[in-house]
């Protein structure tokens, strides 16, 4: 009897309906609906149909049952995230392949094992090759069409599923062949290494960081996410990718180690500095428990073999080269991740005699280390060398410098006139010179810490380094360490400018007799007497014209000598120059004349010890400060960038002299900075003048609007793109400037509307391939600068003024006034007045000016675009609603001022009439605003360059406010209408006294509120009144390059503007 094939229940699709139904009330039921949904699985999957050639069996009931699964799984996937329902059913989807999986495992352990039972088998013993072949086809189907949609996936919108995407596809990257990538296309890795770079979503990029592996093309990539903006991101560099995929230290090379140890001990986050330390201690551990193939060392100390795996450690990273910072960082992290390794250092003998640069900075690190903690104990424990017998490792150790520079000079003698000797024993050589240098130079490091109440060994110490110092064959790097030691051992400065000069003196005498020069080597250590002898110049006394060409040679390296003696003293010098007397003979017979010569190098190291001298000396500053200025127009870039730090020095240092004396020298000067700053293109000077006036304003010395505003437009200029060192500085300075003043905001909210419409001159001359932040972007970042709730004042006294922002809302109201700017310009701010600032307590003074200016602009100056007439209405509501009680109380006729009549006539309706209670006493926003210190001849007249196009019709764009004159042609109402006087004539200007500048300073002509109390011009003698100063329109910033340019500051101070009468 032949058995009947199971019917495939009807109602299949609505009770899997059923059950996913439920499923996403709770998840309390997941477990018994798996088993139920399983049930129906076992039901459907028994329904088969044979077919016509009675061979094939077709699973009619398990597709059946995938379709209806799948039906449900698709109405999931297009719901969003954040739906609970949702990701309940996502969760049993999950939960029912586990389920699926755990039982088909069990029922293959159950069943007896059959070899021909697994598709492999059956692939193997088909002689058929057809069903093996469509095997691996499909397969392979499918690894392209889930790799094609994991690469695309890596690209969507949606943060979470660019995570999930990386991490499926990160899978992949192992399986990928060379053959399978096609020309142009990306390969695996190169998406996870782009997605790590330039993914916007921290999530992503921790995803990528995480699942990307750790190969020789990927290093770099991983490594540049320790100086990532997401300090979680930073972190997991070390304390997840390097600790767990990095198998030994030496996979990276002596660079990437060294930016490791730089990036992650130097961290802001003190999360991040800790996971960083915890990798340096286990890159520690993994150095200690090596075997060490060759041991370099005799000696044999107490310690267990740390000191020597510290050396070990050391040989990490180049501490002959600019890699010692970050080795003593390294061992500094051990000491303070083990506290109690120090405690096993004792320092034998032998140890002294067999100074590597390992062992010489790993000596100087542990004593720095004890002094910084102050552990006496630790330190006597070590067996540290005494004064006196460290008196002595300096002489052996300058003897053995001088024996290596010898070798290299006999070896030169030897071989004149034959070809050079091999490039590796040059460097041989070259190598063998530079580690003698470091461990002389962590030997004079080390002494600065030494205890000089020993008066044998500071003697002996003393004559050592003054002989060092004296000797023409000491490196240049050792002058300064040398300097050093000497200013410790001195007790005063002029004990140390005399000492200095009379070796300065020696170097340049020519009666002196040359002796030991061949071997200048320390002698007996006993002597009292100089021990090192020193080379004598051969300079003779008579003009450099008549000296021979290696006479010339020879006094050059000796004058080169002396100017770096020179600056490491000045530098080292706190007294007055008139107080040494003795450097004036320095000054006359080496400085100055290295001033005046030719040679880059010798003029350079001339100015610079010619600024340090100003520095101490305050009529040698105001004399020579001419000469620096002059030095800046033609000298080559780091000459400039030299001189340009001297300037600064003497600006910083001599801040009344120069700024408090007098206007016109302060103008000048600052003037001359900001012009040096929009003409070059070097982005070191730029960087450095940067810096300068940041100092300058942050100090307070410099008050100049125009030096702000282009400070800002510099900041986002296209042409500092690339210049990060400038961007990083000004982007500390604006915040810390703006909030560490009430009036610095103030002085921020001035330049506002002026730095705007200059931002919008640059984005419209931008060149096809430069970008810029948008116009909403930077008007952001300029509400964020002038915010009162950021203010370190406000929040100490915890006080809520709003005078900033409140100032800032009436410049913008004013602006929207004038119906010839962009809607683009008029919609950025509208959107910018819903940022600032206005909360309830507000002054009744503010809110009547701000409600004058918002409840006439519909019928005087109407928008054009809808867009922005609701975001308009909509602050519009939100302010008539905050402060709904204070508007209607408001009496009109209480404030008609100077203020408010210009703000009437502005706006173009009729004053009220006076009442009796009339206010007379201005707010505290009218009060800061009057207590600016802002010049008015700064703020009205600042200079725009004009375009080659200009016609004689029409005046400059002024700064949009409210005391700004309406337009003939603008909408009034018949009761309100005011007849608008016409519009000034400006001077004409020649088109060629404009220059073209890189950062351009905003030069509108802007009248001045009445009620804000006149500031007197500098230079001049009367105040100008703000009812006959000029009004003129406000324009359209796309239209102003058609038109006349506005008078410049030089023209308006010697001639007034004529002005007809109102």
């Amino acid at each position: 009897m032949v058995a009947r094939n199971p019917a495939l229940p009807d109602n299949l699709a609505e009770s899997i309906a059923a059950i996913f139904d439920q499923v996403q009330l709770s998840l309390a039921n997941h477990r018994k609906n798996c088993v139920a949904l399983y049930k129906l699985h076992q039901q459907a999957a028994a329904v088969t149909q044979t077919g016509s050639n009675g061979a094939v069996v077709r699973l009619v009931g398990e597709r059946k049952f995938g379709d209806a699964f799948i039906g449900m799984v698709n109405r999931v996937l297009v719901v969003k995230k954040g739906s609970a329902t949702a990701d309940r059913v996502i969760r049993f989807i999950g939960s029912y392949v586990k389920f699926v999986n755990e039982k088909v495992s069990a029922e293959k352990e159950k069943a007896p094992k059959d070899p021909t039972s697994s598709i492999s088998a059956r692939l193997e013993d088909d002689a058929d090759d057809t069903i093996a072949s469509r095997f691996v086809m499909r397969l392979e189907d499918t690894y392209n069409l889930l790799k094609d949609g994991l690469m695309d996936r890596t690209g969507d919108k949606e943060v979470f599923i660019r995570a999930h995407a990386v991490t499926a596809i990160s899978k992949l990257a192992g399986s990928e062949g060379p053959d399978e990538v096609d020309p142009g296309e990306k390969t695996i890795l190169e998406v996870l290494v782009d997605v790590l770079s330039y993914d916007t979503a921290p999530e992503v990029r921790r995803a990528a960081l995480i699942s990307i592996p750790l190969l020789p093309s990927t290093v770099d990539a991983v490594l540049s996410r320790t100086r990532d903006t997401d300090a979680l991101t930073r972190k997991l560099v070390y304390s997840n990718v390097l600790q767990s995929k990095l198998e030994h230290p030496r996979q990276l090379t002596i660079a990437q180690r060294e930016l490791v140890i730089k990036d992650g001990l130097g961290d802001r986050e003190p999360s991040v500095r800790v996971a960083a330390g915890k990798l340096v201690t286990s890159w520690f551990d993994v150095v200690l428990t090596e075997p060490s193939e060759t041991e370099d060392f005799t000696w044999n100390g107490d310690d267990g073999g740390i000191m020597k795996g510290l050396l070990r450690f050391l040989t990490l990273f180049d501490v002959v080269g600019p890699g010692e910072a970050a080795a003593v960082d390294a061992v500094l992290s051990v000491f303070v991740t083990r506290p109690n390794i120090p405690d096993a250092f004792v320092f034998p003998e032998s140890y002294w005699k067999e100074l590597n640069p390992e062992s010489a900075v790993l000596a100087r690190v542990f004593l720095e280390h004890c002094l910084s903690e102050k552990n006496e104990t630790r330190l006597e424990a070590a067996s540290l060398p005494v004064v006196t017998a460290f008196a002595f490792l300096l002489q052996d150790s300058y003897n053995a410098l001088l024996n290596v520079l010898q070798d290299a000079e006999n070896v030169a003698f030897l071989n004149a006139g034959e070809p050079e000797d091999e490039e590796e024993e040059v460097e041989k050589r070259e190598e063998e010179r530079a580690k003698k240098e470091v461990i002389l130079g962590e030997l004079l490091r080390m002494s600065l810490k030494l205890d000089f109440m020993d008066e044998i060994g500071r003697r002996k110490v003393f004559t050592i380094v003054k002989d060092m110092v004296a000797h023409p064959e000491l490196p240049p790097g050792l002058i300064n360490p040398c300097l050093d030691v000497l200013k410790e051992i001195l007790p005063t400065e002029r004990e140390l400018i005399r000492v200095v000069v009379e070796i300065i003196v020696d170097l340049r005498e020519d009666d002196q007799d040359i002796n030991d020069i061949e071997t200048g080597l320390l002698g007996d250590p006993d002597m009292t007497q100089t021990t090192i002898t020193k080379d004598k110049s051969s300079r003779r006394v008579k003009p450099r014209e008549d000296m021979s060409l290696d006479e010339r040679l020879e006094a050059d390296v000796t004058d080169m000598r002396c100017l770096l003696l020179c600056i490491g003293m000045l530098e080292r010098v706190d007294g007055s120059f008139e107080d040494n007397s003795t450097l004036e003979g320095i000054l006359t017979d080496l400085i100055i004349p290295s001033v005046k010569r030719k040679e880059l190098i010798m003029r350079e190291k001339g100015l610079i010890s010619l600024g340090l001298c100003c520095l101490i000396a305050q009529n040698l500053a105001l004399g020579s400060f001419q000469l620096f200025l002059g030095q800046v127009q033609n000298a080559p870039e780091e000459l400039k960038i030299r001189v340009l730090q001297v300037i600064f020095d003497l600006l910083i240092m001599y801040d009344e002299e120069f700024f408090s004396r007098s206007d016109d020298i302060a103008q000048k000067i600052t003037g001359y900075l900001v012009q040096t700053l929009e003409s070059e293109d070097s982005a070191l000077i730029q960087t450095v003048l940067c810096v300068g006036l940041s100092k300058l304003m942050l100090a307070g010395i410099i008050k100049d609007p125009k030096v702000l505003t282009t400070l800002v437009l510099t900041f986002i200029s296209p042409n500092t793109f690339t210049n990060q060192e400038l961007r990083q500085c000004l982007s500390y300075f604006f915040p810390v400037y703006c909030y560490s003043s009430p009036n610095n905001q103030t002085r921020m909210q001035s330049i506002f509307i002026s730095a705007f419409d200059l931002f919008m001159r640059i984005r419209e001359n931008l060149d096809d391939d430069q970008e810029m932040i948008t116009p909403l972007q930077f008007g952001l970042l300029l509400v964020d600068w002038t915010n009162p709730q950021k203010s370190a004042e406000m929040l100490k006294t915890e006080l809520q003024s709003q005078a900033s922002h409140v100032e800032v809302a009436a410049d913008i109201l004013g602006v929207l006034y004038d119906s010839e700017r962009s809607d683009e310009v008029l919609k950025v701010l509208c959107q910018l007045l819903g940022h600032l600032y206005l909360a309830p307590g507000l002054d009744d003074r503010s809110i009547h000016k701000l409600n004058l200016l918002l409840s006439h602009h519909e019928e005087q100056s109407p928008f054009s675009d809808d867009s922005v007439r609701k975001i308009f209405d909509r602050f519009y509501t939100k302010f008539a609603q905050m402060f709904e009680r204070e508007i209607q109380h408001i009496d009109p006729g209480k404030y008609l001022d100077e203020e408010f009549l210009e703000l009437y006539n502005f706006i173009g309706v009729d004053p009220p009439e006076e009442s009796s209670g009339r206010e007379e006493t201005p707010s505290v926003s009218s009060t800061l605003r009057s207590q600016s210190l802002v010049p008015s001849d700064v703020e009205n007249s600042i200079e725009v360059p004009s375009s080659a196009d200009e016609s004689d019709e029409g005046t400059s764009s002024p700064t949009p406010g409210p005391q700004a004159q309406r337009t003939s042609n603008a909408k009034m109402t018949t009761k309100h209408r005011r007849k608008a006087p016409a519009s000034p004539s400006v001077n004409e200007q020649s088109e060629g006294e404009m220059s073209e500048l890189v950062t351009p300073v905003a030069s509108v002509v802007t009248p001045k509120r009445k009620g804000v109390k006149r500031i007197q011009t500098p230079g001049s003698a009367t105040q100008t009144s703000p009812l006959i100063r000029k009004k003129t329109r406000v324009n359209n910033a796309r239209k102003t390059r058609s038109k006349k340019a506005p008078v410049t500051d030089d023209e308006s101070e010697g001639d007034a503007t004529p002005t007809k009468a109102t």
